[in-house]
């Protein structure tokens, strides 16, 4: 079965930046998404259309068609309550370290720069800003989606989105 409009698809993926790992989901649960429903980067979901269970390939994607290019002055000061599961983080936050923040768009990864008794400054920028990205990907699986699936425009299961 080709991947297409409504099509569920399960993969295993690495996401290197030149030939250095930055993530990998291949010790986990496939990652499902629902093809044609905007679920993964625009550029990422074009590289799958046409493709089928059992296909390996890689795409790379130039940081205009990943995460956008790195933008100066990115630098913003927030109260630490605005991180997701501050609670655990407050102890444990340092420089370096991707943390998500919630934002009226949703949460949204950023770096923290420094860190305060009550505020935290971070770089708005995605970690993956300005990196020019590969990955390679392993179909697992491709099915027709449900009903509901479609009407949610999301994958369900494990892999996918959960609803109570």
């Amino acid at each position: 079965m080709k991947i297409e409009q409504d099509k569920v698809v399960g993969f295993h993926y690495d996401l290197k930046e030149a030939e250095q790992v930055l993530e990998s989901s291949r010790k986990e649960d496939p990652v499902l998404y629902l093809h044609g429903h905007q679920n993964l980067l625009p550029a990422m979901e074009k590289g799958f259309e046409g493709k089928a269970e059992g296909d390996n390939f890689s795409i790379t994607l130039k940081p205009e068609e990943a995460y956008g290019k790195r933008r100066e002055g990115e630098t913003q000061r927030i109260p630490i309550k605005h991180l997701v599961d501050h609670a655990k983080l407050k102890n444990r936050l340092r420089p370096g370290m991707t943390v998500a923040v919630n934002t009226e768009h949703g949460p949204q990864d950023a770096v923290v720069v420094k860190v305060g008794k009550f505020n935290v400054d971070i770089d708005a920028n995605h970690p993956y800003a300005g990196k020019t990205l590969t990955f390679d990907i392993s179909v697992l699986s491709v099915r027709d989606a449900s009903a509901d699936e479609v009407a949610h425009g999301h994958a369900h299961g494990v892999g996918g989105h959960q609803h109570d």
